[in-house]
């Protein structure tokens, strides 16, 4: 009689979950983010919640939740109610710093999460000030080279620093300048108080643009569409960073797969709108998608690369 009661409550949860994805969405659907409103990750939200809402039938909202790196976005997802009615759009600082550079982090960015799609990646730009007598990466290695320690490079976030490390393995002997921040490190290399660094083409394509800086590469795995004369980091000769810099859907763990998978098909339905993809590339922010299961072994690799590269970069676990 057990055996049949306990038979008869795993046939009924079976015919209830695609009854479950079936209704889903039966109310608001919120995107929370790490960072504060006004970034390029809000706006790239924002851009994609209007044909989402019209695509799912419900309202999707943005829902900012700023600090400790993301980890008090994550954590908050991850302890949601598995309904499909909360997801977590991340960049690789909470699913990929917090858990490797955390001694106690307060999830496991595989257990914790379900993924959904890559959504893109962010553009990083090496850029040096016109004052210096280079005009691409390997004039710029042989420069420093050939003056260690007198170029000063400005780091303001994990990505940064790594770079730096990039550099020191590519023998070019740079000083690290901390900054708090992107804005004070371009401001910086704008007056020639540090004279490189990698940062966003939303702080610099308007100084390259007029010439006040020169971009030498972009820290993608192809060219970017905002500066297509600038080769790719590899292109230029620089090591590989197989560190990836990107922003990913996910869900708390145990949404069931025909939601996740429905979520997915919407999301890149909605990036693959030309006029969504000109406003978002406009950011410096360049769309890629993907299956939850492509997803889920993308973080897979970036774990072990990431993991790699800080310890590279010296970087352990506090």
């Amino acid at each position: 009689m057990k055996s049949l009661k306990f038979t008869i409550c795993l046939l009924l949860a079976c015919v209830g979950l695609p009854a479950m994805a079936q209704s889903w969405p039966s109310k608001p659907i919120r995107i929370v983010l790490q960072f504060p409103p006004g970034g390029s990750t809000d706006s790239v939200a924002r851009i994609l919640a209007q044909p989402l809402s019209a695509a799912l039938g419900q309202p999707v909202v943005v829902e900012n939740r700023p600090g400790a790196d993301g980890a008090i976005a994550g954590e908050f997802v991850a302890r949601a109610e598995p309904d499909g009615h909360t997801f977590f759009l991340a960049s690789n600082t909470p699913m990929m710093q917090v858990p490797l550079l955390k001694k106690n982090p307060p999830y496991d960015p595989i257990k914790s999460f379900a993924p959904v799609s890559l959504v893109g990646r962010y553009i990083y730009v090496l850029v040096s000030t016109p004052a210096l007598p280079v005009k691409d990466v390997g004039e710029l290695l042989g420069y420093a080279r050939a003056n260690p320690g007198k170029l000063g490079y400005g780091s303001y976030s994990g990505v940064t620093q790594l770079m730096h490390t990039q550099l020191k393995l590519a023998k070019a002997d740079t000083t690290l300048i901390p900054y708090k921040g992107e804005a004070p490190t371009v401001t910086d290399i704008l007056g020639n108080h540090v004279q490189l660094t990698f940062a966003t083409p939303a702080s610099t394509l308007p100084h390259i643009k007029d010439g006040k800086l020169r971009a030498l590469a972009v820290l993608l795995p192809t060219r970017s569409s905002l500066l297509p004369s600038v080769p790719t980091a590899a292109e230029a000769g620089l090591p590989p960073l197989t560190a990836g810099t990107w922003a990913g859907l996910f869900a708390p763990a145990k949404v069931s797969p025909e939601i996740l998978q429905r979520m997915s098909r919407e999301l890149n339905a909605a990036m693959q709108r030309p006029e969504i993809r000109e406003r978002i590339t406009a950011l410096g922010f360049e769309l890629a998608g993907s299956t939850p299961d492509e997803m889920g072994r993308f973080m897979q690799e970036q774990l072990v690369a990431w993991g790699r590269a800080f310890r590279d970069a010296g970087m352990n676990p506090e």
